[in-house]
């Protein structure tokens, strides 16, 4: 790697109040590791590690906010009640300790919930109209506008206290088909009131979350809304089918508040609209139509591209990083998340950023067993 290719990661970056001391991000990656919700120490010393070993960013795992059709996994943290906040207090002076910054991913699944399943055995699955995201209708429950607001609040409450418990800002999860995608994609939002219609109007969940969220915190605290076209085992999904839909999209979202988008997107290297004539990613698209930084995601640092089976533990092999470092150059893009890659190796930031790429570990079942 070309000292002018590290230099473009080593670049300290600037978001709201946040003072990122480089553009490597950790992307939010749900582990299970939090019994009963509660992060405990061994959770801090996860992230406290990587952002000893040179992660600027930490985006924590999906962590529930307070409603009970929230989350379908008991072993997944949670963003609300006095010892789960105790333990993400833990976390956040760890990661501090080593240098980085953090930002708690605030999550909530929709109908992707599995009913009967903890945390709240007894609670519904629920989604904008009831829809799964192959399109089954009855797959759960369909808001009522009692429950959209009450599940809006609870966004805004948790990204409160995120800022009361010191962290450097919040990330919404509105992208793989959970509930805030839910109400942004057709095929699960066929609401007739205000939150339903078309690609605009679909919007307004997102949008009043955002400035609910933005009406609880400090004016520079950073809010960062994650999106993506693709949702859970339907890769070849789209919001937007051109650059003018995305920024259609975008908008309303961006006047509502969000500081920047985290685009996720399954290979950071595909054209995100080849018919347009630009090879632009969908995180570039997302900078261009809006203006706002992004982060991008995708498959960094590995040779298999992201999928359920990959992550269960199929594994990937180490790939070069050049040609993504040479479209932060170009500044397609301001910030590079790194998942799978980071998750084996806690040291991948620092071994990138000083050119020993030699030493990069595997993505592989045993990489994740022995360096959580």
């Amino acid at each position: 790697m070309s000292t002018r290719a590290a230099q473009a990661l080593a670049r300290p970056f600037t978001l709201g109040s946040a003072q990122l001391p480089n553009r490597i991000v950790m992307a939010p990656m749900t582990r299970g590791f939090s019994p009963d919700g509660v992060p405990g120490e061994d959770v801090a010393a996860y992230y406290g590690r990587r952002a000893a070993a040179g992660t600027g960013l930490i985006i924590t795992e999906g962590t529930y906010v307070d409603h009970p059709s929230a989350g379908d996994i008991g072993s997944a943290p949670r963003f609300h009640g006095e010892a789960p906040l105790a333990g993400w207090s833990k976390v956040v002076a760890a990661v501090h300790e080593g240098g980085g910054k953090i930002m708690p991913q605030l999550w909530h699944v929709g109908i992707q919930r599995q009913a009967g399943n903890e945390p709240f055995p007894e609670a519904p699955s629920v989604g904008p109209s009831g829809v799964a995201l192959d399109g089954t209708e009855g797959a759960g429950e369909a808001l009522s506008l009692a429950e959209v607001e009450r599940i809006i609040g609870a966004f805004a409450d948790a990204a409160q206290e995120a800022e009361r418990l010191g962290f450097d800002g919040v990330e919404l999860h509105g992208a793989h088909g959970y509930l805030i995608d839910q109400f942004l994609w057709e095929r699960t939002n066929r609401r007739s009131d205000e939150y339903g219609g078309g690609l605009v109007e679909r919007t307004r969940f997102a949008a009043d979350i955002v400035a609910a969220v933005r009406a609880k915190v400090s004016a520079d605290f950073p809010v960062v809304l994650r999106f993506s076209q693709w949702k859970a085992d339907h890769y070849d999904a789209k919001l937007a089918e051109t650059p003018q839909e995305l920024e259609q999209l975008l908008a309303p979202l961006s006047e509502a508040g969000v500081d920047a988008f985290h685009a996720s997107g399954r290979r950071y290297w595909e054209p995100a609209f080849p018919d347009s004539g630009e090879d632009l990613n969908i995180g570039g698209w997302a900078k261009k139509v809006t203006g706002k930084p992004v982060i991008t995601v995708g498959s960094v640092g590995l040779d298999q591209v992201f999928g359920m089976d990959t992550f269960r533990g199929a594994g990937a092999g180490v790939a070069s990083v050049e040609a993504l470092l040479e479209r932060l150059e170009r500044d397609e893009f301001d910030l590079v998340a790194v998942g799978r890659a980071l998750l084996a190796d806690p040291e991948w930031a620092q071994k990138v950023l000083e050119g020993r790429e030699s030493e990069l570990v595997p993505f592989t079942r045993e990489a994740i067993k022995n360096l959580y």
